[in-house]
């Protein structure tokens, strides 16, 4: 089963950015869609963006589009999410995961569901002040 290791969290202030990173082990990183979730404090853990197995195919929450960037280097097997414009609305702890096989999304409302995911990392925090 692959491994990931979410990295880049840290305090920043409102308007500021950030960049994660998300490295997974194993051989078959290209084989696989990847995504991003976040998780605050007292709810439930949300999707975030999600990027297809080349890169070209890209969906993004409605809370996020237009100052996120989801992108991949298959060559360095790693998943970035480049967060821009950041608010305190931000702040969660940031997870990326793999996207089963089986599952083929291209709108939101696939892209949302949890248990289409599998090989959650231990997730990053990231904090935005006011």
């Amino acid at each position: 089963q692959v491994q990931l290791v979410e990295s880049g969290g840290g305090l920043v202030q409102a308007g500021g950015s950030l960049r994660l990173s998300c490295a997974a082990s194993g051989r078959t990183f290209s084989s696989y869609a990847m995504g991003w979730f976040r998780q605050a404090p007292g709810k439930e853990r949300e999707f975030v963006a999600d990027i297809g197995r080349s890169g070209v195919m890209r969906g993004y929450s409605d809370s996020v589009k237009g100052r996120f960037t989801i992108s991949r280097d298959n060559a360095k097997n790693t998943v970035y999410l480049q967060m821009n414009s950041l608010k305190p609305e931000d702040t969660a702890v940031y997870y990326c995961a793999q996207r089963k096989l089986e599952y083929h999304c291209s709108t939101y409302r696939c892209y949302q569901q949890r248990d289409i995911y599998n090989s959650w990392g231990q997730g990053t925090q990231v904090t935005v002040s006011s």
